[in-house]
């Protein structure tokens, strides 16, 4: 009997296409996408929170908290390996944060809806939806974990959650970001044999539609271990109103991430990180 439940487990996990687990703890389901397996402090926790373990293919591909009050995610945190996958143009929603007698996995609005039978009042007063992003004029849907930062298509596929997105400034996104996202990140993470990276939003005060927060700043934290067995660490912020991003030592992004959610002192990796 214990074996024939053995066998259907693992019948109905290869029958998953991807799904992005919503967890209790995000140290205990999927540590290996934080340096020493160490997430971020408690600073950065909202009121109403998310761990999700974020799964494609059976397979976890990155780490989100996901701010359910705001509809934006905090942070997402992933290992950097950049490669070559072809973009994915479907857009996936997360029913389990509807509630946790859905399924886990990433789905689009359209079947949540119509094969899952989920409400569209339940479904948009969980997370995010296509709509909160049609007609924001002046912004993009930002990922914090790109796709330009993944190896393959089903990696890069795995970014294509609404809970890996905020309303970024369409500027920015296109030009200061972009630019740290696919050259300064390149360059400083030569000699790393491993970097690990969290990328988040600060809450600002507004909201589109009453609904989606704008974030008032976009930040990038890396720590890497390099081949000669040191470690390097380094971050970046930048104002979700302008076409800029200043380059800081971590302790720099730290402090500015302290002063900005107001919850304590904010720690984005392990203390051996260096933060000078």
């Amino acid at each position: 009997m214990m074996l024939l439940l053995l066998l259907l487990q693992v019948l109905a996990s290869c029958l998953w296409l991807g799904h992005g687990e919503v967890v209790t703890s995000l140290i205990s389901t999927c540590p290996q996408f934080f340096f020493q397996k160490t997430p971020p402090n408690a600073a950065l926790t909202p009121q109403n929170p998310a761990w999700i373990c974020q799964r494609y293919g059976n397979k976890y591909y990155f780490a989100t908290l996901y701010d359910k009050s705001r509809r934006i995610p905090v942070y997402s945190a992933y290992l950097y390996q950049p490669g070559h996958g072809k973009r994915c143009q479907r857009w996936m929603v997360e029913p389990q944060l509807v509630g946790p007698q859905y399924p886990k996995t990433m789905e689009t609005e359209s079947y949540v809806l119509h094969e899952l039978k989920v409400s569209k009042q339940e479904l948009q007063s969980s997370q995010a939806v296509l709509r909160d992003y049609e007609h924001l004029e002046g912004f993009h849907r930002g990922h914090l974990n790109p796709c330009s930062h993944n190896y393959d298509s089903s990696s890069c596929n795995s970014t294509f959650t609404l809970t890996n997105i905020v309303p970024q400034n369409a500027k920015l996104n296109q030009g200061a970001w972009k630019r740290y996202e696919m050259t300064i990140m390149k360059s400083k993470t030569q000699g790393c044999a491993e970097t690990y990276v969290v990328v988040g939003s600060v809450p600002g005060s507004n909201f589109f539609g009453n609904r989606v927060n704008n974030p008032s700043h976009i930040w990038s934290g890396a720590c890497c271990k390099t081949t000669s067995n040191t470690i390097r660490a380094w971050g970046v912020i930048a104002e979700n109103t302008k076409n800029a991003v200043q380059e800081l030592s971590l302790g720099e992004l730290e402090d500015k991430l302290t002063d900005h959610y107001g919850r304590g002192n904010v720690y984005l990796f392990h203390s051996s990180c260096p933060r000078q």
